[in-house]
């Protein structure tokens, strides 16, 4: 094999060599980002789809705790009011610790969902 005299003829001599290389790296981090970007928007899916049903609950557990207070104080009236108060309660208590509860663990599981994918790319590339 000859032997390049400068840099110059090295890269001459190694330009479609280098344009694959550059291209087949452009493409890995391409479906990396593919990946974790599914799996996220499978993550914010099963969230949706868990809001939705614990809204269903708290409508459901909201109706049968105004019926037994309404039994309890005799009055529709003063049972459902009793039960707007606590659900009142709730969802300011919700929207008062929204970060904490909410926000900061759904961000946090994303990035560790994001470093496991790279970390599994990574050792799939150094196996090659």
């Amino acid at each position: 094999m000859n032997q390049p005299d400068n840099l110059g003829d090295f890269f001459r001599e190694n330009k479609e060599l280098l344009k694959v290389y550059v291209e087949t790296k452009s493409e890995i981090f391409r479906l990396q980002a593919i990946r974790i970007f599914s799996k996220s928007m499978g993550l914010l899916a099963w969230m949706v789809i868990a809001a939705f049903i614990a809204f269903l609950i708290l409508i459901f557990a909201g109706m049968c705790l105004g019926f037994w207070l309404s039994e309890l104080t005799q009055s529709y009236v003063k049972g459902f009011g009793l039960t707007a108060i606590i659900l009142i309660a709730l969802f300011i208590f919700i929207a008062v610790f929204r970060e904490k509860l909410f926000v900061n663990p759904i961000i946090r599981s994303i990035i560790i969902r994001a470093r496991e994918e790279v970390k599994i790319s990574k050792s799939d590339n150094d196996e090659d």
